[in-house]
């Protein structure tokens, strides 16, 4: 969600604080341009998995020396609702961070006016594009929208009560035209979810 490009995996010896034990193996992975949180998250588990043989060999050859962890550790606070909502004023590469890095759980989403009322969409799958128009501006008939500075293209979506889908699938059952503006971001969470 930060928008960072590298991650990493780390085998670390226990302690009772917290991240405080001596690391003693690391490896790096590059978080690609199409990675979600559950691609990521399973790439690294495999990656995890592989040290593990490595690690305790190096242990039982007394072949480890740890490196110890300075620094505080970092609290990772959960995320409300209300930070899953989209903020289109963002510029497009915050905005697509955003979305992959929240898929598919919880789902970053937006609202739409609907025949009943608001319409909530998550959007799994983005990629940053080019076009320009207001925050939250439909630019055309394939679900690119404008954002703070550029714009995002929505290639999964899944609206409330729905199965994933394309983004053309949603289309065509329930049309988002050019010129259409998503809703705006709010710190305010949706009904049902205060």
């Amino acid at each position: 969600m930060a928008g960072d490009r590298q991650t990493g995996v780390q085998i670390m010896r226990m302690s009772e604080g917290l991240d405080e034990g001596a690391i003693l193996l690391s490896e790096i992975l590059d978080i690609r341009p199409d990675d979600t949180a559950a691609t990521l998250g399973e790439r690294m588990s495999h990656t995890g998995a592989s040290l593990w043989p490595r690690a305790l060999a190096a242990i039982e050859r007394g072949g480890v020396e740890g490196t110890e962890q300075v620094g505080e550790p970092t609290y990772a606070k959960k995320i409300t609702p209300a930070e899953a909502r989209i903020d289109w004023s963002r510029p497009a590469a915050g905005v697509d961070a955003h979305i992959r890095g929240l898929s598919p759980f919880p789902g970053a989403w937006f609202e739409v006016p609907g025949e009943d009322g608001p319409v909530r969409i998550k959007v799994l799958m983005s990629r940053v594009s080019t076009g320009s128009g207001a925050a939250g501006q439909v630019l055309d008939g394939a679900l690119r929208i404008a954002c703070g500075d550029g714009a995002v293209d929505l290639l999964r979506v899944q609206r409330a009560g729905k199965a994933a889908q394309t983004a053309d699938e949603m289309l065509r059952g329930f049309p988002l035209p050019a010129g259409t503006v998503l809703s705006p971001s709010s710190s305010e969470p949706p009904r049902g979810e205060r």
